[in-house]
């Protein structure tokens, strides 16, 4: 840990003592439950030099600079927006937390002094630091928008004049000159003459109105919005298939870097205590996770997909082989969601059959006289079978050309983005719980079959 600033501490101001104190409260209370990444933007107080002084300290490692001290604007505000991306990841993550009253209390009160713009950044190799104020939130003022203003206005009210006086000198010149009077009178009758030749010239034309028809037919707006009638007569209509992973990786906290990730999943927790591996089971596994968010933007993608799409599920969740479900018409999709609701990963042999999954999935679809969709939401590849799935793809691809599949991946390692490419689909990159969302929305969007019903 290397000291980036020094600050002097006046220890007359009990204020400022009983800050400090609750801010290393809010501290100890957050680094839990934050990532490293995420944590690192706050910097951690001391007091120093027999309590003269406050030092303010950071993680990270490198030549602290002050944000202010940065020429380049365009670096300027790459890291203010990297600084303003971690402070709503803090806010997340404290959504998703619960606390007690008193708890609650410090952190509703602290918070806005995180995202005081009165404190002073630092950045350390890309990554900003901030050492608070202390001192309550301000906002900037705009001290130079009244000026501005009323010069804006004194200009506009001499242009107005200017403008009045040139409309009043040319109405003048229209009513009393004369030879105004006689070019007027001039052009009158080569205008009327020039029109009569366009009527005549444009009377053999006679198939006009009928060219016109075509433009007039709403036909492209009827494509927006689903009849009645393609809802009863269901046979023709698109399905679509969702893989959902079940396996034991899908417990994973989505709060964490992938490099966290890496190493948690190759540690020795023999060398470890158990108090030691619980804390850290416990940490890379807090909520929001990967299988409580996709559950949950899965049952709001559902609800957007449109009557006349049946939906069936496909779960990875052991080896050898993927389940499967009947497909789900949309007055039975609450049974649908409740499935899902109910998916938990398996304590032993958990495992991703995704070959499997992708298999049966496209031998319940037709994929070659109507538009079918596979949509498959996984944080990695199969671990079931040394088969290739690429090969598989290629072969749905050359099978059911109709066939589209479109991949959410929540790792973001692009193992097996040759299953979307083979078959005309887009992989969705998704790591946080603000991208799930909307990487899923993306993904349903994509296939177009979230139609309204057309009034």
């Amino acid at each position: 840990m290397q000291r980036i600033a020094r600050v002097i501490f006046d220890q007359g101001e009990s204020d400022k003592i009983s800050l400090l104190k609750e801010y290393n409260s809010l501290l100890v209370l957050l680094k839990d439950n934050l990532t490293e990444r995420t944590f690192s933007i706050l910097a951690q107080p001391k007091l120093i030099d027999n309590n003269q002084y406050i030092g303010w300290y950071s993680n990270l490692e490198g030549q602290p600079i002050l944000l202010d001290d940065i020429e380049s604007e365009e670096y300027k505000k790459q890291i203010e927006k990297k600084l303003n991306t971690r402070i709503n990841d803090l806010e997340l993550v404290i959504k998703s937390m619960s606390f007690t009253s008193e708890e609650q209390a410090l952190i509703s009160a602290w918070l806005p002094r995180i995202k005081n713009s009165g404190n002073t950044i630092y950045v350390i190799n890309d990554d900003p630091v901030i050492v608070n104020s202390f001192k309550a939130p301000i906002l900037p003022e705009p001290t130079a928008i009244p000026p501005t203003s009323k010069s804006f206005w004194r200009w506009w009210y001499f242009l107005l004049l200017v403008l009045f006086l040139i409309i009043l000198i040319g109405l003048v010149w229209y009513f009393f000159c004369p030879y105004g009077k006689e070019k007027v009178s001039d052009t009158l009758p080569i205008i009327s003459q020039n029109t009569e030749k366009k009527e005549v010239e444009s009377t053999p034309v006679v198939e006009q109105p009928n060219a016109l028809e075509p433009k007039t037919e709403p036909v492209t707006e009827v494509k927006n919005c689903i009849t009645k009638e393609e809802l009863t007569n269901n046979k023709s209509a698109s399905k679509m298939v969702m893989i959902f992973d079940n396996s034991a990786s899908m417990t994973l906290t989505l709060m964490e870097s992938q490099a966290s990730i890496d190493k948690y999943l190759k540690s020795d927790f023999y060398s470890m205590t158990e108090k030691e591996a619980e804390a850290y089971e416990r940490k890379m596994t807090r909520l929001p996770n990967r299988l409580s968010s996709s559950k949950e933007v899965a049952l709001t993608s559902i609800d957007k997909i449109q009557q006349n799409i049946d939906i069936s599920l496909v779960t990875l969740t052991s080896c050898p082989a993927a389940q499967t479900t009947s497909f789900y018409p949309y007055e039975d999709r609450e049974k649908l969601k409740s499935k899902i609701k109910r998916l938990q990963p398996l304590e032993y042999n958990s495992a991703t059959p995704l070959y499997s999954g992708v298999k049966q999935a496209s031998k319940m679809l037709d994929g070659i006289n109507r538009d079918d969709y596979i949509l498959i939401i996984s944080d990695g590849e199969d671990n079931c079978t040394k088969s290739n799935i690429c090969t598989l793809a290629n072969k749905i691809a050359t099978e059911q050309p109709r066939l589209k599949i479109n991949i959410v991946d929540i790792a973001g390692q692009h193992k097996i983005d040759c299953v979307a490419k083979s078959t005309g689909g887009n992989v969705y990159i998704a790591q946080n719980p603000t991208e799930l969302i909307n990487q899923m929305s993306n993904a349903v969007s994509d296939m177009n079959i979230s139609k309204p019903i057309c009034k």
